[in-house]
């Protein structure tokens, strides 16, 4: 089994990142050994908060613990379960040296220091490790949540997204009128920045309605979103005063009491997928939209097709094993979705290639790759190739964590030529590379690519 920065022996290598090794490749190899020379089961689980649990068992062959990379490797595996379901409590039968970097990293001081903090943000306590027998550990078991679909009324919906974000004003289900307004949330330091944006969008909005009327609101957003309440999200990063933060947190609260109507903020991720299963009538979904970072939500493959409760931010979840690998602005950790699947990942590889941008801001950066891509200049081509690349050898190892079998593409990167050749380019991946998966992405039309999460987001509350 080889180390974590070996070759990858990829058949597509995706251009301008010769060193990316997907986390899938190396998992392929290990269960191959391990079912020629059984050594053991590492066994996760990580629960939640409603008694749901996450939990993946690895099988590995005898030789790996004594490998440099396999406790690294697990650990990545703890890293990406936490991402995609959330939790505070990680329970692990492992190999001693897999079970101490685990309890060495996600520790107040250790190296997922940044994920420590945040889920004890989220939950209100530390995360916890547990050793205990694979026999003893909790199975897995998702929650089943009903959200969406009501489309009586005259509605507002919004998605708030980095650079920009979206109205769309509904009546009985039909589209009246949309309109995308610019913002620079990140930058913000105040709680009113954000206030105040999204009233002055909600009051345009409902001069389009009937009566000048609205009866329900539903949004869209990035972060973690508990009871309409931002528990922690990129939009509010800004703000570091903690009052103006605590402020933040109850944006959605206060613009419901202004409106006195229905309301409900889901996560954009969440809402990507409610998308595909309004729109299509799919289920066991992923929706992953690509946009000032990556979003993604999930519908499960039950008969009903339900929102389970994970909160899918996979922006912070690894990818790429390779130890040199961009490091994640934020978080500051390395091979993480964000800098393969939203515009960080257009800039990173940009600056690798030598495109000559002219503006500092990455969604005038995308523009800038955008218009080139409309030419055909052969270097926006490669660094859309380089993304779909990178989706394709990424599908697999989704799918070790979700129950699935369509991924829909969504968000600003996904526009135009640039959106087709990343499709393109994945599905021949899959193609080649993992033959066994019958794994349907694709991509709506452009109206709903860019517009349609605000559109589904006001289905969100019933009145």
């Amino acid at each position: 089994m080889p180390h974590d920065c070996a070759c990858a022996n990829l058949k597509f290598v995706p251009p301008f990142d010769p060193g990316f090794k997907p986390a899938y490749l190396k998992l392929r190899r290990i269960k191959e050994d391990a079912a020629k020379d059984p050594g053991g089961v590492v066994t996760v689980a990580i629960e939640r908060d409603n008694g749901a649990v996450a939990r993946y068992e690895l099988p590995y062959p005898k030789r790996a613990p004594e490998c440099p990379g396999f406790a690294r490797f697990v650990e990545r595996i703890v890293k990406f379960m936490l991402w995609s379901a959330g939790g505070f409590k990680i329970y692990i039968d492992a190999p001693k040296a897999v079970v101490d970097k685990v309890k060495a990293d996600y520790s107040e001081k250790g190296a997922r220091a940044f994920d420590w903090n945040f889920f004890k943000t989220i939950y209100g306590r530390p995360i916890e490790i547990v050793e205990a027998p694979a026999a003893e550990i909790p199975q897995g078991h998702d929650l089943s949540i009903s959200l969406g679909g009501n489309m009586n009324g005259n509605r507002i919906g919004f998605d708030l997204g980095g650079s920009d974000f979206k109205l769309t004003a509904m009546v009985n289900g039909e589209s009246v009128w949309q309109k995308e307004v610019p913002w620079d949330p990140y930058n913000a330091t105040d709680a009113d920045y954000h206030y105040s944006h999204i009233k002055a969008g909600f009051d345009e909005t409902i001069s389009h309605l009937p009566g000048g009327k609205v009866e329900a609101i539903g949004g869209s957003s990035a972060g973690v979103i508990v009871d309409n309440e931002l528990r922690t999200a990129g939009l509010i990063k800004g703000i570091k005063d903690p009052a103006e933060y605590a402020k933040a947190q109850k944006l959605f609260k206060r613009l419901k009491a202004d409106y006195g109507v229905p309301f409900e903020v889901a996560n954009d991720g969440d809402v990507s997928a409610l998308v595909g299963r309004l729109a299509l009538g799919k289920k066991g979904i992923i929706g992953l939209a690509m946009g000032t970072s990556e979003a993604v939500g999930y519908i499960d493959n039950s008969e009903k097709g339900v929102l389970t409760g994970r909160i899918s931010e996979l922006a912070f979840a690894p990818v790429d094993l390779n130890c040199e690998a961009a490091a994640d602005p934020w978080s500051g950790d390395i091979g993480v979705g964000a800098l393969y699947f939203s515009q960080q990942a257009v800039n990173k590889l940009g600056l690798a290639a030598g495109f000559p941008f002219k503006e500092e801001a990455l969604p005038l950066r995308l523009k800038e790759v955008q218009k080139a891509m409309e030419a055909d200049d052969p270097v926006a081509v490669d660094i859309y190739k380089a993304i779909g690349i990178y989706l394709g050898y990424t599908l697999p190892w989704y799918a070790e964590f979700y129950d699935y079998h369509s991924l829909m593409l969504l968000g600003r990167v996904s526009s135009g030529k640039g959106g087709d050749l990343i499709l393109a380019t994945a599905k021949q991946v899959l193609k080649e590379e993992f033959p066994e998966y019958d794994i349907d992405v694709f991509m709506p039309d452009e109206q709903v690519r860019r517009l349609g999460q605000s559109a589904a987001a006001a289905s969100l509350p019933e009145c």
